[in-house]
């Protein structure tokens, strides 16, 4: 089998997001947030996902790449008769004292050469492609009904080449504007245009103001970009993966439903954009997390995932009418992690938000709540730091003593003692000092003194990729031989002959894992730096630049033996750790920080 990359790429909002494929279909669209029903989801159903391609009456190649930092999507095909460029674009940028980010794809059509002839075909779908939109016919528009709203195409191709979908010669260029809801009110041509304006300059603007290191900086920039369109900005929630159920691996059936927030992600995601200098999004999800915090009432537990809005019911259903990605199935819908208990969260969030009272930038006593909240969050570690749980991978089944678990609650009590030192409060100082010594017994009760390393459990003979994460919190001292020979462990159990990563190699409720898991790569680089390996560190780096598909856009799997991309995608975890190991190195290296 050959090699299998994903052939999409991704436009968004903040709002929404959308891939498109290199065949120019639109083959991902959810609206009207991140966790809807496809709209367009050929990805998941070829007949039954909808359409909504611009192909040529010939065979044709194609080229497809983004604006340089920007969100804005490129796709190129070429024929013997001519070539055109499709342009795609969420239109996103600042006015009125706000942003501006409408549920509207925006697709533009220009000849480049020659005189290619075109069909425009556009069919969505709704309730996960059970049923087909009707479209009818308006002045300059076409309305899709039959959903909870109804989506308008304004363009001005000849409303009957789309609805009889007959080929035409494109001449000039074209203008397709899909609306969710509100339809446009305003001249077509002009506003694409000044759309279009606005959004690149929008886009190269963020880049511009943020603080990225000399070291692989294209594929940084490209992380950071994908990173923020993955925020859902109405309530500051940030989604694992704009996709739901493609395969870990082909047959395994850990196809899984990504579009929600896991609180442990989003730590990582927050540190990778606190390094290139964006704090609005960390403001964000701090107020997104305090809304959570405090309409738990009495509730001691976080779930390991919530809905973008806080929802906490997520309901895994599977839908038997999908054919699944290439045929695999099952399609969920909804994640039954939820019900889960991961008791390394609570730490996660308050590693996550420790800049907004250690960070000067901030002005911390803005936080009236600061006490209060604090106090939740330790008292959360103090009633869960002794239990049993299904850890950072989500056994379904198998619960233990784990030691990544309890390494982030000893590393978030370390962050709520910082932050009690900042507002001067004793008696958290006190509490957080206690239950760190909790944290750490439980720690050394996975050390194996024989082998020199630590395991993933209490008890357990079985090495985790996650445990690499001790010398990065520094609870290990990076510079310690008992660092180095943690991580020599790992590297001879973990790594592959291509330099990826394991998770584990243990059977899980799923048997045995087929493919390796990306962000254990980058970790494995980062501790590489840490420990000072940094000439291993630059070139385990440099070699897991080659695991991403054209647009630099990596998955979550790694097939090991030939390099296919599996899993959701593009996923936000790999682009962190991505960005954090390029971060690490450049500090080592100082490397310039590009303002």
């Amino acid at each position: 089998m050959a090699k299998h990359t994903y052939e999409t790429g991704l436009v968004g909002n903040c709002a929404f997001l959308a891939h498109i494929n290199k065949n120019t279909n639109v083959s991902w669209l959810c609206w009207p947030r991140f966790d809807s029903t496809f709209v367009f989801g050929n990805m998941l159903d070829k007949e039954k996902g909808g359409e909504f391609s611009i192909l040529p009456d010939e065979e044709y190649t194609s080229n497809q790449y983004y604006l340089e930092n920007t969100n804005v999507l490129c796709t190129e095909i070429s024929t013997s008769r001519g070539k055109y460029r499709i342009t795609d674009f969420a239109p996103r940028f600042y006015q009125y004292e706000r942003y501006f980010k409408p549920l509207m794809l925006i697709r533009k059509i220009e000849p480049l050469e020659g005189l290619p002839r075109i069909k425009v075909k556009c069919e969505p779908v709704c309730d996960y492609g059970r049923r087909k939109q009707k479209a009818r016919r308006g002045s300059n528009h076409i309305d899709y009904a039959g959903c909870d709203e109804t989506m308008r195409l304004t363009t001005n191709i000849p409303l009957s080449y789309i609805i009889d979908e007959q080929f035409f010669q494109l001449s000039e260029p074209k203008y397709l504007l899909l609306s969710y809801g509100d339809p446009l009110e305003a001249p077509l041509v002009s506003t694409a245009e000044s759309f279009l304006r606005f959004t690149t300059q929008y886009w190269r603007t963020w880049i511009k103001h943020s603080s990225i290191a000399g070291y692989f900086q294209p594929y940084v920039i490209r992380s950071a970009l994908v990173l923020k369109i993955h925020q859902y900005e109405d309530t500051g929630a940030i989604i694992a993966a704009s996709t739901t159920s493609l395969p870990e691996h082909p047959g395994s059936t850990r196809n899984w439903d990504y579009r929600y927030c896991w609180l442990r992600d989003t730590y990582y995601v927050l540190t990778s954009l606190n390094h290139i200098g964006h704090f609005e999004e960390m403001e964000r999800y701090f107020n997104y997390v305090s809304d959570i915090s405090f309409s738990e009432g009495e509730d001691f537990r976080y779930q390991p995932l919530y809905g973008i809005t806080g929802k906490k019911k997520l309901y895994e259903e599977i839908m038997d009418h999908l054919d699944g990605y290439m045929g695999d199935k099952p399609v969920r819908v909804g994640n039954q992690a939820y019900e889960h208990i991961q008791n390394d969260i609570y730490g996660q969030v308050l590693i996550s938000l420790l800049p907004l009272y250690t960070d000067h930038r901030f002005v911390f006593n803005e936080r009236k709540d600061s006490v209060r909240w604090i106090e939740s969050l330790l008292s959360k570690i103090e009633r869960t730091i002794d239990e049993k749980d299904a850890g950072i991978w989500e056994f379904r089944n198998m619960a233990n003593i784990h030691c990544y678990s309890n390494l982030f609650q000893w590393a978030g009590c370390k962050a709520a003692l910082k932050m009690a030192l900042t507002i001067g409060n004793k008696q958290l100082e006190d509490k957080a000092t206690q239950l760190m010594e909790r944290a750490a017994a439980h720690i050394e009760s996975c050390y194996d003194p024989v082998r020199k390393v630590y395991t993933n459990a209490a008890n357990s003979p079985h090495l985790d990729a996650s445990t690499l994460q001790l010398i990065m919190m520094g609870y290990l001292d990076p510079s310690s031989q008992k660092a180095k020979d943690h991580l020599s462990a790992l590297e001879k159990e973990l790594k592959t002959p291509n330099g990826l990563f394991y998770r584990y190699l243990h059977a899980d409720d799923f048997g045995k894992p087929k493919t390796t898991f990306l962000i254990c790569a980058f970790w494995y680089v980062e501790a590489l730096a840490c420990v000072g390996r940094l000439d291993d560190a630059q070139r385990e780096f440099e070699n897991l630049m080659k695991y991403c598909n054209h647009l630099l856009l990596f998955s979550e799997d790694v097939d090991e033996a030939d390099g296919s991309q599996w899993g959701n995608f593009p996923q936000a975890y790999s682009h962190v750790g991505l960005m954090n190991a390029a971060y690490r190195i450049a500090i080592k290296l100082d490397r310039p920080v590009f303002l």
